[in-house]
């Protein structure tokens, strides 16, 4: 799972692998922290730009906890380091680098929520059989809790 992906600007490289997003903002940005890690699970979104004629298109990475720019010119985009700034003939290519993120982002939330499987009725009475057999709970407690697991 080391297969890493190279998307270049400009003004950054993105590298993009199963588990996380790296930007690397080449000297001349506003940015005082040149790279950044970014987890593929803590993605929430991304938002692209298209580039005009004169102005440049971007894309910006939202993940929990990141402050997403509010501004609503290409100047404020290019200030946060969450956001990589790219030409037109760079287009077709951030948005390959745009798909192939939430493609492994949506893997990645998928194998979350299957490996995260309830337990079942019997697991459950097990457990808490085990729990009386240790003394943790009474009979009592333990009956209660049967019943209600059998409703």
């Amino acid at each position: 799972m080391s297969e890493k992906h190279i998307f270049e600007s400009g003004t950054a490289i993105v590298e993009v692998s199963p588990l996380k997003v790296t930007i690397k903002h080449k000297k001349g940005t506003y940015h005082s922290r040149k790279e950044k890690d970014i987890q593929i699970k803590s993605i929430t979104g991304i938002q692209m730009k298209e580039p005009g004629t004169i102005l440049a298109g971007h894309m910006q990475i939202i993940f929990s906890g990141s402050g997403e720019s509010k501004g609503r010119s290409n100047f404020d985009a290019a200030k946060d380091e969450n956001t990589v700034m790219f030409r037109k003939k760079d287009y077709p290519e951030f948005q390959r680098c745009k798909q192939l993120i939430e493609d492994y982002r949506d893997v990645a939330v998928q194998s979350e929520t299957t490996t995260i499987q309830p337990l079942s009725i019997a697991d459950e009475l097990k457990k808490f059989a085990e729990l009386r057999d240790a003394g943790i709970i009474t009979d009592d407690e333990f009956n209660a809790k049967k019943q209600q697991l059998l409703g």
